[in-house]
């Protein structure tokens, strides 16, 4: 074992950049050379896509943080799924747009990357997309991770609010809204709008609602909740599935566009195209 991990110093060379309370910033070409020299108390910096595969490269050794290559993410965004492998094990992890670091080049990674993608460990831990990565591995570095355990991560805010109590609540899923939702809120979320969805959203009964559409599917049973919701006296609209994923209610009320809505909304003044954040603040002006 001590042959093997010589050997693997000097040809699998890491470099440490930076170091607090025993803490460590450590940079490498690969992921492959990601090793038993890295414990829980290493940001890892491997100038490798974070794919499924160097995820679990970087995984097995448990480092405290990852940031690598999004490999300009590329088809069915293999160059970042390990970033959602690593959270599933509770591993803070981002990469870097490809467009401003050299792949397989550590010190570019850590001196010039720019941040394009987080999982929501990393997210919790204050790492955001255009941030520098030598800012977000310190972040890594010297925050304490929560909530790591397996389960749902629950992610809630309220964008807007009114005088009279009426709010703008951004979370990823509907089933997340709460009793005091019910008549006060506009829901932005990003699970689907079709029946299963609309079953929830008038459980929920908030004061509306926009969901995402799912690419509308086949004979459009991804939107098909905003009629049941209409029926049930609900001003409604869906994210446009080409301008934010599924999933992710944030990116949904920065980036999206409306795709559909039903009667009650277009009274408000919602329309196909908006965008989201506009159409939210339409939903929750009016009605009264």
């Amino acid at each position: 074992m001590g042959n093997t991990l010589l050997e693997r110093e000097k040809d699998h060379p890491q470099e440490v950049v930076s170091e607090n309370n025993g803490r460590r910033i450590v940079i490498m070409d690969s992921a492959r050379w990601v090793d038993e020299r890295n414990t829980e108390r290493d940001v890892v910096l491997p100038a490798s896509y974070i794919g499924v595969l160097p995820a679990r490269m970087c995984a097995i050794h448990r480092p405290r943080g990852v940031i690598g290559h999004d490999a300009c993410v590329g088809k069915d965004g293999a160059g970042i799924a390990g970033l959602w492998y690593l959270e599933a094990l509770g591993i803070p992890a981002a990469t870097a747009d490809g467009m401003t670091v050299e792949m397989g080049n550590g010190r570019d990674l850590h001196d010039s990357g720019i941040i394009s993608h987080v999982n929501y460990h990393a997210e919790r831990l204050g790492v955001s997309v255009g941030m520098a990565v030598r800012a977000a591995a310190e972040l890594l570095r010297d925050g304490e991770p929560v909530d790591t355990a397996v389960g749902n991560k629950i992610r809630r805010e309220i964008y807007e609010e009114l005088p009279d109590g009426r709010r703008v609540v951004v979370t990823d899923s509907i089933v997340w809204a709460l009793p005091e939702d019910a008549g006060r809120s506009v829901m932005v979320t990003a699970g689907h709008t079709g029946r299963s969805g609309a079953k929830f959203l008038i459980e929920a009964h908030p004061w509306a609602f926009i969901c995402h559409d799912g690419g509308k599917s086949k004979n459009d049973s991804g939107i098909v909740g905003l009629r049941t919701a209409e029926e049930a006296g609900l001003a409604g609209a869906c994210i446009d599935g080409e301008t934010a994923p599924i999933g992710d209610a944030f990116r949904g009320y920065r980036e999206g566009l409306i795709s559909a809505c039903n009667g009650p909304a277009r009274e408000r003044g919602v329309s196909v195209g908006m965008p989201v954040a506009v159409a939210a603040h339409f939903l929750l002006v009016g009605g009264r």
